[in-house]
């Protein structure tokens, strides 16, 4: 993939995976505002998450089934409940039933991810909200560089819902913000949703 390029479309070896994994390695907080987010899409970036201090995911329309029985999940076994502040985004979530899970590969991979998500929810590394009050249906991508990196982060914003469709599979339209006014934005308008 060309560095130097803002736009990531998925084609030509250019998909926004590939320059997740190019950034997330070098990042001490990954945040993610998106109106789905699917168990495939962290799959995909797990392993480059790896050394990153926290990772916090907004959801404004909906996840899948699997996700959320996995969150549901993760949460009982460290007795935190996975707190929504309105039934409503509960039976949103709740009614989006597609079964990744029999989409998805039946490989070790994905058994990995399935750990490694549960482990860092229960240690507070990954924090997974859904917004109850509107529905968003936003793709924000904010990555913030360890300090003394080259700069304080990236935005990447676009089309793209953190799932394997929209980092990997269609045709999407990204463009990645390298501007220290857009970073700042982003993460002040993030912070305020969360």
């Amino acid at each position: 993939m060309n560095n130097n390029l803002s736009f990531i479309t998925n084609e030509e070896n250019q998909s926004l995976k590939e320059r997740f994994r190019t950034l997330i390695k070098d990042t001490s907080f990954f945040d993610c505002l998106v109106g789905y987010f699917y168990s495939s899409g962290f799959y995909a970036v797990y392993p480059a998450l790896e050394n990153t201090d926290k990772i916090r995911i907004l959801i404004g329309i909906g996840t899948n089934r699997q996700t959320f029985d996995m969150m549901e999940q993760a949460n009982k076994q460290s007795q935190q409940t996975f707190d929504f502040s309105h039934a409503e985004t509960k039976q949103e979530i709740e009614n989006l039933v597609e079964s990744e899970m029999a989409d998805s590969e039946d490989n070790r991979n994905v058994e990995d991810g399935v750990h490694t998500f549960m482990d860092w929810i229960n240690k507070g590394k990954l924090e997974i909200r859904a917004y109850p009050s509107q529905k968003i249906h936003a793709k924000l991508y904010i990555m913030t560089f360890k300090e003394g990196d080259r700069d304080n982060g990236r935005v990447i914003t676009g089309s793209s819902n953190f799932t394997q469709s929209g980092l990997v599979d269609n045709l999407e339209f990204n463009v990645e913000l390298q501007r220290p006014e857009d970073y700042n934005f982003a993460l002040k308008k993030f912070n305020e949703l969360w």
